[in-house]
């Protein structure tokens, strides 16, 4: 996979990792930009060329991730493109997932198997938590922030709430999806459909890559950022 910089095509991004797709369509950008450059299509949305390519390169290169650069941006813009992702989870790749799953039980000879509803219910409860990670950080982490930037009301916010809170109930959403996996591939055995199973895994891996990467940038950049709101606004207190 290539490096992204502002002047590449981005449909030769594209080409060279398919699934910034999602990602490029979080920043408001749609397909059918023709041989545009990053810089020209990230101009014509309003889009800042630097966090985007940041993210970008992120989200295609585990080993790159420039931190010096990441801190430096506007935690607004970080907090923005964060809850977009959350919408992508809930709107595209649960819902893909739903369909997956159906798909694969319906394929079973006895969709009724213990190894059936074992494979079902683990997802069930997994979406569960993953619906209810998404809802604390929307409800509680992401308004915290937009008061801190506002630096209305601090004092009080900062009695209910703090970035050493959310780090000690962080949880990493991605590890059960491991366990599920694993269970797909290495032991279910039976009669069921090898393309909808194939589907459902390859999915699955899908929404594994993506939280990895939406974790990585919340621990090791979201965090330290508002840290250092913290510490700016409260002091020793922090």
């Amino acid at each position: 996979m290539i490096l992204i910089t502002s002047e590449i095509k981005l449909a030769d991004a594209i080409h060279s990792n398919y699934l910034l797709i999602p990602v490029i369509t979080r920043f408001g950008i749609r397909l059918g930009f023709g041989d545009k450059t990053v810089k020209a299509v990230c101009k014509e949305h309003g889009v800042d060329v630097e966090f985007f390519t940041t993210i970008l390169n992120v989200f295609s290169h585990e080993s790159y991730f420039p931190q010096d650069r990441l801190l430096r941006f506007d935690v607004a813009q970080l907090v923005g493109y964060l809850q977009k992702t959350h919408g992508y989870y809930r709107t595209v790749l649960i819902p893909m997932l739903d369909k997956n799953m159906e798909a694969f039980v319906e394929s079973a000879a006895r969709p009724g198997e213990p190894e059936v509803r074992l494979i079902k219910n683990f997802f069930a409860q997994y979406k569960d938590e993953l619906m209810a990670h998404l809802k604390r950080e929307e409800t509680i982490t992401f308004p915290y922030i937009t008061e801190l930037v506002k630096k209305e009301n601090t004092v009080l916010l900062h009695k209910k709430y703090s970035m050493k809170v959310f780090e000690s109930e962080h949880d990493n959403v991605e590890e059960k999806l491991y366990d599920l996996k694993s269970i797909l591939i290495k032991y279910l055995q039976g009669d069921y459909d090898e393309g909808a199973r194939n589907s459902l895994i390859f999915n699955i891996f899908r929404l594994e890559k993506d939280l990895k990467d939406h974790t990585r940038i919340e621990d090791k950049i979201l965090t330290p950022i508002v840290k250092q709101m913290e510490q700016a606004l409260f002091g020793s207190n922090a």
